[in-house]
């Protein structure tokens, strides 16, 4: 994480503004750049596990935490704040509505962020509630400077997406949040992997490993064909995990939901698999995670245990997972997916 991103490298063109100041930091950050302003201290607020726990690692006297939103001692004696401006612009509104609900009045508010994400329509959107200008543009970025003058209104439960899942016989009501993957509707990939493991319920048994669960669909399905797995469902996002959470207890099923960046919180060996794995990084296409998971799943399979995925027809990954077991099929396809088994 020592590379600037163009976003660090704007605020560094700025960091007298920061200098002695109370801080507090949230949104999309990807390096340590704020762990090194000279400030009187400085809080930071992670929703993403992988890089709360690179900037914890980082980092002895900052207060770093990871989860849903701040916690109030984040807010405590805070008179700055810099957010940085998330890929999805749902999320920024949804996260920005807190802070603004929460830090005291005639605090400084910085927000930065890549033009092509939207942070353009910073002005517009708090323009209601303050005073706000930009002050930089450099390295395709924006920079502005708020000042709230009034609070923004803020309550979770008016965020929350819904939607009723249908397989077969089987009726799932699943929330969602912003940035959740399948916000509004079930995704095609996903969908497709549902149907495939409708078809081989056999698989389902013992030890059962969600990665990178989203809103929990593929767990809340699992736990339904077979109520007697133990089942772990593991995400880097903690709007993904806030949701499972709710959706497994809603739908009255005992999992435990863990942070992980594909294994790395993750204990003994299964007996299945699955996953959706993401292949973007916003709009970069990043397959990091997903490559991660196909090398290393056998290290956390039990005999005969079995990896079952989603995937893009176009993705490399058939000769990646033909590399790591000695069975691979497909199980199901369109014109845009695949399922693979492997063993």
């Amino acid at each position: 994480m020592s590379v600037l991103t163009p976003s660090s490298q704007v605020l560094q063109r700025h960091e007298a503004l920061f200098s002695g100041k109370h801080l507090l930091v949230a949104g999309d950050l990807h390096d340590d750049y704020v762990l090194q302003l000279n400030t009187a201290d400085t809080k930071v607020h992670c929703s993403q596990f992988h890089i709360y726990s690179n900037l914890q690692a980082r980092c002895k006297k900052s207060h770093i935490e990871f989860g849903l939103l701040p916690t109030e001692s984040c807010y405590e004696n805070r008179d700055t704040l810099i957010y940085y401006w998330p890929k999805n612009k749902l999320e920024a509104q949804f996260q920005l509505a807190c802070l603004l609900n929460n830090l005291a009045k005639g605090c400084d508010i910085f927000i930065i962020g890549e033009n092509t994400t939207g942070v353009r329509s910073a002005e517009k959107l708090l323009s209601e509630f303050g005073s706000i200008q930009k002050i930089d543009t450099a390295r395709r970025c924006s920079l502005y400077h708020f000042h709230a003058e009034s609070r923004l209104a803020f309550e979770l439960d008016e965020w929350w997406s819904q939607y009723d899942l249908q397989l077969d016989d089987m009726t799932l009501l699943v929330s969602t949040l912003p940035s959740v993957f399948s916000y509004k509707t079930l995704d095609a990939g996903s969908d497709l992997l549902l149907n495939a493991l409708a078809q081989q319920t056999d698989l389902i048994k013992g030890r059962v490993l969600d990665i990178g669960c989203g809103c929990g669909v593929l767990s809340l399905f699992a736990a339904k064909i077979n109520p007697a797995i133990e089942l772990i469902s593991t995400d880097v996002s903690a709007p993904a995990l806030f949701a499972t959470s709710k959706n497994l207890k809603d739908n009255l099923i005992n999992a435990d939901v863990i942070a992980s960046d594909v294994f790395s919180n993750v204990e003994g060996r299964f007996d299945l698999i699955i996953s959706n794995p993401p292949f973007h990084d916003g709009k970069e296409t990043n397959y990091n995670a997903a490559e991660t998971l196909i090398r290393e799943s056998k290290n956390h399979l039990k005999i005969n245990g079995k990896l079952c995925i989603v995937a893009n027809s176009f993705l490399p990954y058939p000769k990646l997972l033909a590399e790591q077991f000695k069975h691979v099929d497909v199980i199901a396809h369109t014109t845009k997916f695949k399922v693979y088994l492997a063993s």
